[in-house]
């Protein structure tokens, strides 16, 4: 049953024109009727269903304007290197200590980044990590030489995007509190890097088929690209 506030929101808007996101985002806030700071996301559907292959895209992207989470992390790496880590933002830092206490099941932090070398002793811990989505990730720029700048990103705001089996992603790109132009600059970041991951993926026609966006506990809006890819 739906509750009184969801009844005063506008009906079928799913239904209405594809509109751009800076025409939209007056009416998606203005639909942010809870007591919280709803987040404002983006849902697309993409042309996964290949003739050769399905489309398997993972990748991440670097938020211009935020995203309004704080996200603990941990960095597995040589001790020449955990004074850099250290000094670059990281809440939890170690080499062969830090990952006895992942191997107990102590998972204090919501991303991991490891060293190349580490890997190594950290891909024993798959069954630890792959479940919880931590394991560390080249494509997600999570196993690299440069700690201090796998950091500084990841404390600044970057989201995961990821297709599910059916073609659909969902990131978000901020919250209501947020300013128009730093969404937008999120916004234009998601689909730049949608843009550049095209092109390392064998697909036949455009890669994105549909795109809505709605706040955490609003309704769905059609959303027009400036150009089909």
């Amino acid at each position: 049953m739906s509750s009184k506030r969801f009844k005063k929101l506008p009906k079928d808007t799913n239904k209405l024109k594809a509109e751009n996101i800076e025409k939209l985002l007056s009416e998606i806030k203005k639909n942010c009727t809870t007591k919280f700071d709803e987040g404002i996301d983006l849902s697309f559907l993409i042309n996964n269903k290949q003739k050769k292959n399905e489309i398997n895209l993972r990748t991440f992207v670097n938020m211009p304007g935020g995203t309004g989470k704080k996200t603990k992390i941990a960095v597995v790496c040589e001790d020449s290197k955990i004074k850099t880590a250290k000094d670059s933002g990281a809440d939890l830092v170690g080499g062969d200590d830090l990952i006895e206490t992942i191997k107990a099941g102590d998972l204090n932090f919501e991303k991991l980044i490891c060293t190349p070398s580490m890997m190594i002793k950290l891909s024993k811990l798959g069954k630890i990590l792959g479940p919880k989505g931590l394991m560390p990730n080249p494509k997600l720029g999570t196993v690299t030489e440069d700690v201090s700048k796998a950091v500084k990103d990841a404390k600044s705001g970057q989201a995961e995007i990821r297709n599910d089996k059916d073609g659909n992603i969902g990131v978000s790109i901020g919250k209501k509190s947020f300013s128009d132009e730093n969404l937008i600059k999120n916004y234009k970041a998601v689909i730049d890097t949608l843009e550049k991951e095209k092109s390392n993926l064998n697909v036949k026609g455009d890669l994105i088929k549909q795109v809505f966006i709605t706040s955490t506990m609003g309704v769905s809006y059609k959303l027009k690209l400036d150009k089909s890819f």
